[in-house]
């Protein structure tokens, strides 16, 4: 049954209730960003050690395993865990509405859910500055910072990526990733919809 409906102004919207349990694409996309912050901070680490002559280059090795496998593993298990706190917290669903027009598509987070995941960032800021964990300071700003939303302008795309197992469309901008979700019919009409016009985005289909 297609869900997805046009407006009187020709704008089509439709709302996408995901299971953070059973498919928890958004842990992948946490683990995802954490590493490249780690690798990093591993990298400036690297680059300091090496100009000052503190550890040879072998030593330099020894530490970034330690410092990857260690601090990285450990990071991995802590945001995991954060990750099923927070879907516990909403019910085990993320609900996202979309709004898509010749210009662009729009993901947004319902009002309530994402009014909730704000006050759950003031909490860890409240707790990260009590603990004086800055990591975790810095992971509540953001999230009570986020509008919980994002806007792709088709003209911008520069790679799309279809998993239709997982009912995702990512629309990727240089410095922007968009998700896109849709089931049956409205994923074949959502995908072509926006690849039609991305003319210059390059398509992998999984």
């Amino acid at each position: 049954m297609k869900t997805i409906q046009q407006g009187p102004d020709g704008t089509y919207r439709w709302e996408y209730e995901l299971s953070l349990y059973k498919n928890p694409h958004l842990l992948f996309l946490i683990w995802k960003i954490m590493g490249w912050i780690l690798l990093g901070l591993w990298l400036f680490t690297f680059v300091l050690q090496l100009f000052d002559g503190i550890l040879s280059f072998k030593e330099i090795v020894v530490f970034a395993a330690k410092f990857l496998g260690g601090i990285g593993g450990g990071m991995m298990v802590l945001c995991a865990v954060g990750y099923y706190i927070y879907a516990l917290i909403m019910g085990g669903r993320y609900c996202v509405q979309f709004t898509m027009d010749e210009r662009g598509v729009d993901h947004q987070q319902v009002k309530p859910q994402a009014d909730k995941a704000r006050r759950i960032g003031m909490i860890t800021v409240l707790a990260g500055l009590f603990s004086r964990n800055v990591g975790r300071v810095g992971q509540g700003m953001t999230v009570a910072g986020s509008s919980g939303g994002m806007h792709s302008a088709f003209k911008d795309v520069k790679s799309i990526e279809a998993h239709k197992k997982r009912s995702l469309i990512k629309v990727n901008e240089t410095l922007f990733k968009n998700q896109v979700y849709a089931d049956g019919e409205d994923f074949d009409f959502a995908l072509d919809y926006i690849v039609k016009r991305c003319p210059n985005a390059k398509v992998t289909i999984k």
